[in-house]
């Protein structure tokens, strides 16, 4: 059962080579995609120098400018459909996401019955590490936002600890998803669930970054706010059909904004 990790970098040479390591170090054998929007400080060239290391194995595309979180995935998605590979997951690169707990979230796909596991801060036994309080109160605060605004039955709907299976992401319209940032990962979960896939979730420990600087910015939280609601109302006009791929997706194809 191939496996892949999707992970977007931008500006990440502290964290890069270390997340690769502990990854690839784990007994179940998965897979690399770093998608790099083309980092100043030299993140693509380190992944480069260690594909020698891990042939067939580490991938690397390389995007031109920051395009964005979403956009970087819905890329990762159709180069992981085009390969074929079954289980694909998504993850930061700063180690807020403990490499160890991938081989759980497989699980949970390939054994326990779900389409999509997520890695969650907000069951029993998930939690969260080193953040300051008003971080932890705007986080919480946006999940519960989520789940009344949205209904969906997910305590940690913002969440970018995620593995889902193909069948998944093939059903769902790539090109069609309209967010780009912290909306992004509502809206994936918001579409598979509207699709009627099951979605499972296992609790981590977040931990905030060591290394590098948080990605996070007003204008980030400005589309997540609304852009639930825009998510919410497009909903109640909306019939979800699951799409049918008569074609392998291109990676390179845009994304509508």
């Amino acid at each position: 059962m191939e496996k892949l990790v999707i992970i977007p970098t931008y500006n990440e040479k502290d964290n890069i080579q270390r997340i690769i390591e502990a990854v690839m170090g784990l007994q179940e054998n998965f897979h690399v995609l770093i998608v790099d929007d083309g980092s100043p400080d030299g993140t693509g060239a380190i992944v480069q120098s260690l594909q020698h290391t891990y042939p067939g194995q580490l991938f690397l595309e390389e995007r031109s400018g920051k395009q964005g979180l979403g956009t970087a995935y819905i890329h990762g998605f159709k180069w992981a459909l085009a390969k074929g590979y079954e289980y694909i997951f998504e993850m930061d690169a700063d180690f807020s996401h403990n490499p160890n707990d991938l081989p759980r979230l497989f699980k949970a796909c390939a054994e326990d019955g779900a389409d999509v596991s997520v890695g969650s801060r907000y069951v029993k036994g998930g939690n969260t590490q080193n953040w300051p309080w008003d971080r932890a109160v705007l986080s919480y605060g946006a999940s519960v936002y989520v789940g009344l605004v949205t209904w969906i039955p997910v305590r940690d709907a913002t969440a970018g600890f995620v593995c889902y299976h193909r069948r998944v992401l093939e059903a769902i319209n790539l090109d069609a998803i309209q967010f780009v940032g912290y909306a992004f990962q509502i809206e994936m979960k918001f579409t598979a669930w509207k699709l009627g896939f099951t979605i499972k979730e296992v609790p981590i420990t977040f931990v905030d970054r060591k290394e590098g600087y948080s990605k996070m910015s007003k204008g980030i939280v400005k589309e997540g706010i609304l852009g639930v609601l825009k998510i919410q109302f497009q909903s109640l006009f909306k019939k979800y059909h699951r799409r049918v791929a008569a074609q392998p997706l291109q990676p390179g194809r845009p994304v509508s904004k």
